[in-house]
């Protein structure tokens, strides 16, 4: 099952989210920086004891008002100062590609800022030449809302323009209006922009909400969401989406967007769509290339136990074809993390099953330190999601508060109060303390990583599940040439005994990192303590 047929970028890759506001503060202004993060390239690769990742995804760091954190943008070629310069960031991707480190830049091309020039235009009269980049409507004869379609972040995704007396449609805040994608000036416009940044030298892109990027023509009513619990649930999922986003058209979008790729060697295009499996495929056939694929969220919503995990990632692989680029997303800035989930042994089990699985994996920084989330109150948040929509436990502040480097004041985050709290418990976990701790889980992610980068079978292997008679058991091969490796991970809260059909093995690397490596087992009644999981060498 799942045979990849490339050595190659970046099917080998672990890519790096970067939350550029929260990773290092360099000019005391207590927000990260461009060269903070070229600070501590060091600490990602380029020495024998980096963490040992090869690509970077940065959070958008475009000139922005800030209202969604740099997600509505006011000049898609310019960094933001809070950021640094232009000049700054040619020097990240300078110093990144000298430590063998790729760098892919967030796109976020469904909407900008209301303050970006062309949405200025776009209201200023219903005759100026932009007014048809962005979704303008009339209302409905009572002066009402044009249809029932709702924003992401609360309330309607109408507003009402005073100044031309019609209503523009957006998908997020009101303050980041969408661009019309059926237009297409637009479409040319977000492919210059596409070039600038590929002509300076970023490896591609992430990008962002591609299934809304195309609206209904008719703009239909959405239908009622019968299995929705008024005052239970998100407001938005009242309603099932069927107007407002996944259209068919978006893989045109797309389409297009991986032609701009070509244009230029080994860029990647990968996108965020939250989507099950069937409609996954439609994203991964949108475009004729292998560096290009739908982020795979799927398994951050799966209920915690062995068959769930099993069962889904069999039926995903089983649905790839040669030539796709699988990969694994256990946590982003979106949402919560990791070890908040799962605790710190399920993360440390998490780890262990995303980094010897095939293609690409995605770490959210501080992932591999097992960062929790920050408890922020609703008074306290800064998230404007969760000011629209209180009760809820919508807002995303806890999980992009500072990377914790050492036990000094901020967590070596900043010289001042950082912009977002640091974590209770940064004096022993941060970078310097689990440096020097082989049991700590930034160890059990270098050694997972290097191990990886250095096997074949792990990075370009088959793989296949094996049956264990037990359910709270999960197993898999990797084999390559010959080369066959065992995956076994327990998902109960106990000490679990099973038995495989192998002779006896070698110890590669255990989540609690107290085996030795090379260290002979038998695989009859083999005991796996309380979420504990091995990776064996067979």
């Amino acid at each position: 099952m799942g045979k990849t047929d490339t050595k190659s970028w970046p099917f080998n890759c672990v890519l790096y989210q970067i939350y550029p506001r929260s990773f290092q503060d360099t000019n005391g202004d207590g927000v990260g920086d461009l060269q903070g993060i070229i600070s501590r390239l060091d600490y990602l690769n380029g020495k024998e004891d980096s963490l040992g990742i090869n690509a970077i995804w940065l959070s958008p760091d475009n000139k922005s008002p800030m209202v969604d954190f740099g997600y509505d943008i006011s000049d898609y070629c310019q960094i933001d100062p809070s950021f640094g310069s232009m000049a700054d960031f040619d020097r990240l991707v300078s110093e990144a590609h000298k430590r063998d480190i790729k760098l892919i830049m967030d796109l976020v091309p469904n909407h900008t800022s209301d303050q970006h020039p062309w949405f200025v235009e776009s209201r200023s009269s219903k005759n100026n030449p932009k007014r048809d980049w962005y979704i303008w409507r009339d209302g409905k004869p009572d002066g009402s809302v044009p249809n029932n379609w709702l924003s992401h972040f609360g309330g309607s995704a109408w507003e009402f323009d005073p100044l031309t007396g019609q209503y523009y449609y957006h998908s997020f805040f009101k303050q980041q209006p969408d661009l019309n994608w059926r237009n297409s000036e637009v479409v040319e416009e977000m492919h210059k922009v596409m070039r600038f940044w590929l002509e300076r030298g970023v490896d591609g892109f992430r990008v962002d909400a591609v299934d809304f990027l195309i609206k209904d023509a008719q703009f239909r009513d959405e239908p009622l969401n019968p299995s929705f619990l008024p005052g239970m649930e998100d407001p938005y999922h009242s309603l099932l989406h069927t107007y407002s986003r996944k259209q068919p058209e978006a893989l045109d979008v797309l389409n297009g967007f991986c032609k701009v790729a070509g244009e230029y060697k080994d860029k990647l295009i990968i996108s965020e769509v939250y989507a099950g499996i069937p409609e996954m495929m439609k994203y991964y056939r949108a475009c004729n290339s292998s560096l290009q694929a739908p982020f795979n969220f799927n398994l951050m919503a799966l209920p915690w136990n062995a068959g769930s995990y099993r069962q889904y990632i069999d039926s995903y692989e089983t649905a790839l074809q040669p030539g796709d680029l699988p990969n694994y997303v256990l946590g982003n800035h979106d949402h919560s993390r990791v070890a908040t989930k799962y605790g710190q042994n399920g993360a440390r089990l998490s780890a262990l099953l995303a980094l010897t699985l095939r293609g690409m994996i995605v770490v959210y920084y501080g992932d591999e330190l097992g960062m929790e989330d920050v408890p922020i109150s609703h008074d306290l948040a800064l998230d404007r999601w969760e000011k629209n929509e209180p009760g809820f436990k919508l807002g995303r502040d806890p999980q992009r508060t500072p990377m914790q480097w050492n036990s000094g004041a901020n967590a070596g985050f900043s010289t001042t109060t950082p912009w977002l709290p640091v974590a209770e418990n940064y004096q022993h976990c941060n970078v310097e303390t689990e440096s020097a701790d082989t049991r700590s889980m930034l160890s059990l992610y270098r050694r997972l990583i290097h191990l990886r980068s250095a096997t074949p079978a792990l990075t370009e292997g088959s793989y296949q599940s094996l049956d264990t008679s037990h359910k709270h058991i999960f197993a898999y091969e990797r084999e390559k040439d010959g080369e066959k490796y065992l995956v076994i991970l327990n998902f109960a809260d106990v000490e679990k005994t099973v038995t495989l059909d192998y002779p006896r093995a070698t110890v590669e690397c255990n989540t609690y990192m107290d085996r030795p490596k090379g260290e002979s087992v038998s695989l009859s009644n083999f005991s796996l303590r309380p979420q504990e999981g091995y990776l064996l060498k067979i």
